[in-house]
Parts: C-alpha cells; structure tokens; sequence
C-alpha cells in the first residue's frame, strides 16, 4: 500500500475539520476526504485547522517570492 502523507495513515482514531459542516468530526462521522482537513491529534488542534492551513500558506508564499528575487 502506498502512503501519500493525505491518508489517515491507517489510524482507527483521531479528529478531522470537516470543511462542509464547519466542524470538528472523528473518523466515525466523518465526510468523505474531499471534505476534511486532518488527521489531528486532538479536538483543539482540529478546529485550527484553518488557522494552521492559512500559516502554511503564507509561509509557502513568502518562500515562493524569496524564490523567485520578489523579496525588497
């Protein structure tokens, strides 16, 4: 089996943010992946989910721009 790092890694436990429903699910109740962010270690975690998802991307942005010479 090939692990992609978007998988849940197999784990039977953990907590998702669903993006659909704007809420913190466990993989009993959870969307189908399309919808879900995670898996997160607690329910804390998953409900910044966004917040961490927003982090990231502007960190990625930034290193894009000293990339490519756009950095003053």
């Amino acid at each position: 089996m090939h692990s992609d790092g978007m998988s849940d890694g197999g784990r039977s436990g953990g907590y998702f943010w669903c993006l659909r429903h704007s809420r913190v699910e466990t993989l009993a109740d959870a969307c189908p992946m399309q919808y879900r962010l995670g898996p997160y270690d607690s329910v804390a975690d998953a409900e910044r989910a966004l917040d961490t998802v927003e982090k990231r991307n502007a960190a990625w942005d930034a290193e894009d721009a000293r990339w490519n010479g756009e950095e003053p």
